[in-house]
């Protein structure tokens, strides 16, 4: 309503007796403020109407998160050249895509800034470590690869302003025996013992299928003194046999509806491709770390 028109209606109003101005229109939808969904950046697939942590892994939620974006990982080792047992420095500078600058922000995840996953071609050894951050905002971590043959490091990390990166380096260390062939890994379901617990593992569905959702129960015997292992659950590393496809995630604690009380860990995955999946979990218990190992035999959609 016009001002002009505004001072007419009053005046009619008042010779009227009436004193109360006229209903304000209603704001179009369109112009409303949109609802806010507060997302996981690591499980993106949680959304919340609050704000608060991720049930799932833990990590704060954020109102909303940026297009994904691959960053850049510069790996260099100290000596260049590799030998098995060997002290090796391996130093990891963070670049962003789009300009090339060296990145010094970093979130935490999992009570790290920066976690480092070392696999052998043979699949046979697995580390997972944390660099320590240095005053240039590179990573620095010392390993020792057993043997010869390919490895690949995987850093997992959250730079400020960007989303959450698993990036995967390949490293050769020449030798005897040196091979480039994937290892032929059988299906091994079998429950395991860690260091002060055993892990029996049950698929839903059993014989797992390429592209659709796998429900994955980890049993765990003894049940009790079952604690967080760096701010979550449990930490799992799926990788295919070839290397290729390497999947990091965080399965969360819940009842076991057919045992009452009785605690299991679950993971819901997706395997993109049919084959042999290497899997390693780890829980803490008691303050010590327990990381087992199992074969899940994925297969095509027929």
């Amino acid at each position: 309503m016009s001002v002009r028109l505004l001072g007419l209606w009053l005046v009619a109003s008042v010779l009227r007796g009436q004193t109360q101005m006229p209903p304000s229109r209603p704001v179009p939808a369109a112009t409303q403020a949109p609802e806010v969904e507060w997302v996981c950046p690591m499980d993106k697939d949680v959304r919340m109407k609050a704000p608060g942590f991720c049930p799932r892994c833990g990590m704060k939620l954020v109102a909303g998160i940026p297009d994904d974006r691959e960053y850049l990982v510069q790996l260099q080792t100290n000596p260049a050249a590799l030998k098995p047992n060997e002290n090796i420095r391996l130093d990891f500078q963070v670049q962003d895509p789009d300009t090339n600058q060296s990145v010094r922000d970093f979130e935490l995840v999992h009570e790290r800034l920066y976690h480092v996953f070392l696999v052998s071609q043979d699949m046979n050894f697995f580390v997972h470590d944390h660099p320590e951050i240095q005053p240039d905002g590179s990573f620095r971590l010392h390993a020792e690869f057993p043997h010869p043959g390919l490895y690949r490091v995987m850093s997992d990390f959250y730079p400020k302003g960007g989303t959450p990166q698993l990036i995967a380096k390949t490293l050769i260390v020449p030798g005897e025996g040196f091979q480039l062939e994937s290892p032929h890994l059988e299906a091994d379901l079998k429950p395991k013992d860690g260091e002060n617990l055993k892990v029996e593992l049950v698929l839903e569905p059993a014989q797992p299928l390429a592209g659709y959702q796998t429900m994955m129960f980890f049993k765990l015997t003894p049940n009790d003194g079952i604690g967080p292992y760096l701010g979550a659950m449990a930490h799992l590393l799926v990788a295919s046999s070839d290397l290729i496809d390497v999947i990091h995630t965080h399965p969360i604690y819940v009842t076991d509806p057919e045992e009452g009380s009785y605690k299991q860990i679950q993971c819901n995955l997706i395997f993109p491709r049919e084959g042999m999946y290497r899997v390693w979990i780890q829980f803490q218990r008691k303050g010590i770390v327990n990381t087992v190992v199992f074969n899940v035999p994925v297969a095509a959609m027929r």
